[in-house]
């Protein structure tokens, strides 16, 4: 089996995290700016096997798109022109962010380490990721 990419796509910064090649564990990656990303992937695909990137939508609470959704579909659109053959899914991010939060405060990090939104981006790609993993039944 492959490893499988979350990317929760933000303005400044852009959380990733990925799967152990069995897709059991998940585990927050990097966080990068936004800007490095397409240099990040190309390394990455290159030294690690992906079987597909799981891309966080921007939804709201009642489904509708939120502010980020047109630049998040834009990326999409960008990303299957760059990786044709690497399949790309949508996950609704709804909450992801404040999930986040809360997971990062109940692992005990201190609060200057909390305040980091570096941290808090590619754990809400791990969140991104798990509910993916769910909603295909691996998890």
């Amino acid at each position: 089996m492959a490893r499988i990419l979350a990317i929760d796509y933000g303005k400044k910064r852009t959380g990733i995290a990925v799967t152990d090649p069995g897709q059991i564990i998940v585990t927050p990656l990097t966080t990068i700016p936004t800007a490095e990303l397409l240099p990040f992937l190309k390394s990455y695909f290159s030294r690690e096997e992906v079987e597909r990137v799981v891309l966080g939508e921007p939804r709201l609470l009642d489904g509708s798109p939120a502010q980020m959704h047109p630049k998040v579909l834009a990326f999409a659109a960008f990303f299957k022109k760059q990786f044709p053959d690497m399949p790309l899914e949508l996950e609704n991010e709804v909450l992801s962010s404040e999930e986040a939060k809360t997971t990062v405060f109940l692992s005990g990090a201190k609060k200057k380490k909390r305040r980091q939104k570096g941290i808090l981006d590619k754990v809400a790609a791990a969140i991104i990721l798990e509910r993916y993993l769910e909603r295909i039944g691996k998890y």
